[in-house]
């Protein structure tokens, strides 16, 4: 296709702004490591939230909804709407506790809740685990993401796409740190959205699909418009809705979605300026993530089913694309060839937001870890603040240039997405229980992390060579069951054989956390000399059901807006406002110190 000097215009003017916030926010990212990966911890709820969704807004989503709704319609993406769930639990249980701990990152979270050797493995093992492998295995997914739009919209090779990409956003992330991330998370927000937006609506006119109306009633459409599978097939309704949210959202442990919060979305918590704005920024990004931002993607997906119902007809209309790059997902960026001028410079300004600002954010955490967890910990506790820094920006560099190398091997996002779950799969309860249970143990978790990796690396490589298990066509979801029963068997077995932390240790965590006593009497009572916390669980949890119900009630009356349903559109609606005005009403009620 060809790009207008106005679409470079654009393009040009996003690259500079981003550099410039970077260069701007460089002296104070480099006073110490706290303002690199924490921006001094006063950061307020709505830049933190914006910056979360921005994170989640990667090229690689879209892309994942598209090939979701190809192959299973709408309902399809409760594979990844059921992590509202956990989102929420997030908000209400655990956003003040993450603050409170005031650690700098939730890695360090091991040598406050355990300890001794163990403890110090564990800590140090997942910085490089989560902080490298793990980090290098989401960055990828999101670079093949830039790698099929650069093809499709601008007919770059893999390579070019990734210099283009990754030199920009090193930069800015390097010389920033977090509060540069953060600048450009939200300024990249707005843009991604606008693009987004306006590319639906432009879609919708276009002579092959004509209007709203057109789309939904066209036969290649109209029969992935429901929001639930359907019910008197349970082949769809087991893998695609009650797994995930009878099991999914709580046992398994996914980038951004981590029971208990975690990774990136702990660092915002993390950042913020207080126990209320953590708890604000985390419930602006589930309001944002789930209910306003999935029905442009939805709306070009089922689109792309009119011009492009089959792969072959993407391989046809971009035959200089590799084989290995061709699925379902690449449909995305195929139906955004269709753009004019200067809405195209927006879409792809936007897309390439959506890339930067996701590669800066895991940048950043990953060199975290890198920084706090390994290299300060292990092998310099001595190391100057500037050396730290510098060890941060060091690190950037190679964490992207290993995540370029990945993405050139991969193929589909969705592919990577359920290679992540697995992987995850039975560790999510242990990091909902740990705060409240005193039993759990530094062994649990490393009994569950060598485990639900053995068992995914067996499902996902040994499995299908020689059927050790049989696995039918269409109900692989057992692979995700299988290994939420072993590694959850697994840890709890090891929990109940081996030591509890020590009481002093257990004790300090307690006294600096202070969560909900439910789980700690048995510790408590020997120690009546610390006051037992009473806390709101049931309140809480309360409030967690509360905003799931607001925030699926707001996502489904869009849809049905969208659809023209004004009866049903009309019910969800007054739900969601009424969930909302219960959380408004609450919102003073909730503990904090």
């Amino acid at each position: 296709m060809n790009i207008s000097p106005i679409d470079w215009g654009i393009i040009a003017a996003f690259f500079i702004i981003s550099l410039l916030i970077g260069i701007f926010t460089s002296k104070t990212a480099g006073k110490s490591s706290k303002d690199f990966f924490l921006s001094g911890r006063n950061m307020p709820w709505w830049l933190l939230g914006v910056s979360m969704v921005a994170t989640t807004f990667s090229a690689d989503t879209p892309n994942l909804v598209t090939d979701i709704v190809r192959v299973n319609g709408v309902s399809g993406n409760w594979g990844w709407w059921c992590f509202l769930l956990t989102g929420m639990l997030t908000v209400f249980v655990y956003a003040k506790l993450w603050r409170r701990s005031e650690i700098t990152t939730d890695l360090e979270f091991y040598e406050l809740r355990y300890g001794g050797k163990p403890a110090a493995f564990l800590r140090g093992f997942r910085a490089i685990y989560l902080g490298v492998f793990f980090n290098i295995m989401i960055m990828a997914t999101v670079s093949l993401a830039a790698i099929k739009i650069g093809g499709v919209m601008l007919g770059l090779t893999p390579v070019q796409t990734l210099l283009i990409a990754s030199i920009v956003t090193v930069i800015y992330s390097s010389l920033g740190g977090l509060k540069g991330v953060l600048l450009t998370d939200f300024f990249q927000f707005f843009i991604a959205m606008a693009g987004a937006i306006g590319a639906a609506i432009y879609i919708l006119d276009l002579p092959q699909i004509g209007s709203l109306e057109n789309l939904l009633t066209h036969p290649n459409v109209s029969d992935k418009l429901s929001f639930f599978p359907d019910f008197s097939n349970m082949n769809e309704v087991i893998p695609m809705l009650l797994v995930p949210i009878a099991i999914q959202w709580w046992a398994t442990w996914y980038p951004g979605a981590e029971p208990g919060g975690g990774g990136y979305i702990a660092q915002r918590m993390l950042s913020a300026k207080n126990e209320k704005n953590a708890i604000g920024a985390t419930l602006f990004f589930n309001v944002a993530h789930y209910a306003l931002r999935p029905w442009p993607w939805i709306i070009i997906a089922l689109s792309s089913l009119i011009i492009f119902p089959e792969i072959s007809d993407l391989q046809k209309a971009f035959p200089h694309m590799p084989a290995d790059k061709l699925g379902n997902d690449l449909a995305y960026s195929a139906m955004l060839t269709y753009l004019p001028t200067g809405l195209i410079g927006i879409v792809l300004a936007s897309l390439i937001a959506a890339v930067m600002s996701t590669l800066s954010t895991h940048l950043n955490w990953g060199s975290s870890y890198v920084v706090n967890d390994f290299y300060l910990r292990f092998v310099k506790p001595d190391a100057s603040d500037k050396e730290l820094v510098n060890v941060g920006r060091i690190s950037t560099v190679v964490l992207m240039g290993l995540a370029a190398l990945l993405a050139l091997a991969l193929s589909n996002a969705l592919e990577a997405f359920n290679i992540l779950l697995q992987i995850g799969a039975g560790t999510g309860l242990i990091f909902i229980l740990r705060w409240f249970w005193w039993r759990i143990n530094s062994y649990t978790e490393i009994s569950a992390m060598i485990i639900s990796f053995i068992v995914a690396i067996f499902f996902e490589t040994i499995n299908p060579k020689f059927n050790i298990i049989n696995i039918p066509e269409g109900m692989e979801y057992l692979k995700l069951l299988y290994g939420v029963s072993i590694t959850t068997a697994t840890w709890l077995t090891v929990t109940l054989v081996t030591k509890p932390e020590k009481e002093e240790v257990l004790l300090s965590f307690y006294k600096k956390v202070k969560p909900a006593a439910y789980g700690w009497r048995k510790v408590l009572n020997k120690h009546p000399e610390v006051e037992a916390e009473q806390g709101q669980l049931p309140f809480e949890i309360g409030l967690m059901v509360t905003g799931s119900v607001a925030i699926y009630s707001a996502l489904f009356a869009i849809g049905f807006w969208l659809y023209d349903n004004v009866l049903s559109a009309s019910i969800a609606s007054v739900i969601s406002a009424i969930g909302f005005f219960i959380l408004f009403k609450s919102w003073n009620k909730i503990k904090l110190f």
